[in-house]
């Protein structure tokens, strides 16, 4: 692993010498290059990790949503047939098939 085509006129120790830093050079390298990719990596995840967070709180407010409907539309169900019960027995009470209800039930 010469480092140039001077290395013949160099004493061995130091050509080893220069070898070994040209190893260490090239190890440098290549740790701030994966360094530099997990740091991209790292980003990337957590830009996910920010979108993911924003798709859950807005699942969460639909779901709120949801919820607060679907209880607002059981009440209106509950009502609902409490006046066609109503209903019922009053028609039920004009043809006299049954006695007529307590309304305040």
């Amino acid at each position: 692993m010469s480092t140039s085509s001077n290395d013949a006129e160099l004493p061995p120790a130091l050509a080893a010498a220069l070898d070994r830093l040209q190893v260490a050079l090239e190890t440098a390298e290549d740790v701030v290059r994966r360094r530099l990719d997990e740091d991209l990596s790292l980003a990337d995840f957590e830009e996910e990790l920010t979108v993911m967070q924003d798709d859950r709180n807005r699942l969460a407010q639909e779901l709120d949503a949801a919820l607060a409907r679907a209880s607002g539309l059981e009440r209106i169900r509950e009502e609902a047939v409490r006046r066609v019960e109503r209903a019922s027995a009053g028609v039920a009470a004009v043809l006299g098939l049954a006695p007529p209800r307590d309304e305040g039930k």
